[in-house]
């Protein structure tokens, strides 16, 4: 793609007044929206064709009503068949009916999870630190085995019996030994009479925790922390995606909800074509 995606939008508008015969007005409405949304699309190079994710433009719009969200999204569906025509092949991310909760689960401060963890006890601080590091689900830290337990890694099952690799920090594998070395599990790393603690044990953990420091924290809160401090790094979406085992990138982003002016840092850094003449 050498021209700019500014340039291919003027010649985008050009085509509708002179092969489609549209009003100033449409033509207006089709740049306004054009120009907003690529501010907040991703644009993802591969061998042979573009991917522009525009999950991250529809988290901004949801707050529209649902005439307005549709009348948008056809503006850039309308811009990518274009460019397809013009042997410009796009593929279009995130164009599937998505729900996009209304209120999502905050993420924790780091400054917050130290403070808290100064108060915990030795098992409460593992709690706190493998769901902060690794970004489990409370679920799948309740049934983990201590077989699934390397130097470096730890084997994941989560939902849809989906198996990931997580990287194990080195200052998460040093408490964990250190946890070994007094507590000597058999088989669940959270066990009592070799019967795995249940996800309330564990969640009242979490909550104890926050609670000697007055905030109220659930487990998902310390997942989303983590997906939220590595994409706020520029971890690829695809990796962080894989990492708290999402079957789609789309459930990532919605999950983030990354900061906008971010994504547009972002994006200007890692493509070209995201600079605009405004």
């Amino acid at each position: 793609m050498k021209k700019s995606i500014n340039n291919y939008r003027q010649e985008f508008l050009e085509s509708l007044e002179n092969l489609r015969g549209y009003s100033e007005l449409t033509i207006k409405s089709y740049d306004e929206v054009l120009k907003e949304a690529f501010i907040y699309v991703e644009i993802i190079q591969q061998n042979t064709h573009y991917i522009f994710n525009i999950m991250p433009y529809r988290i901004k719009i949801a707050h529209l009503n649902a005439k307005t969200i549709s009348k948008k999204l056809s503006a850039i569906r309308s811009f990518v068949s274009y460019l397809n025509e013009q042997n410009i092949k796009v593929v279009l991310k995130s164009d599937e009916s998505v729900k996009v909760a209304k209120t999502l689960p905050k993420p924790i401060q780091h400054k917050h999870i130290v403070e808290a963890l100064e108060h915990a006890n030795l098992e409460e601080r593992l709690v706190v630190v493998m769901l902060y590091t690794l970004g489990l689900r409370i679920s799948e830290l309740t049934s983990l085995k201590l077989v699934d337990i390397s130097t470096g890694w730890i084997r994941v099952l989560g939902k849809g019996n989906k198996q990931r690799d997580i990287p194990l920090i080195s200052s998460t594998k040093l408490l964990l030994d250190e946890y070994l070395a007094v507590n000597y599990p058999k088989i669940f790393l959270f066990e009592k009479n070799r019967e795995k603690l249940s996800e309330n044990s564990l969640r009242y953990s979490v909550t104890k925790v926050f609670k000697r420091v007055a905030l109220k924290v659930t487990p998902h809160q310390l997942r989303h922390s983590y997906a939220t401090v590595l994409l706020n790094n520029n971890a690829p979406i695809a990796d962080v995606s894989e990492l708290l085992g999402h079957s789609s990138m789309a459930t990532t982003q919605i999950y983030t909800k990354l900061g906008s002016a971010l994504k547009q840092q972002n994006y200007n850094k890692a493509h070209p074509l995201c600079g605009w003449d405004k």
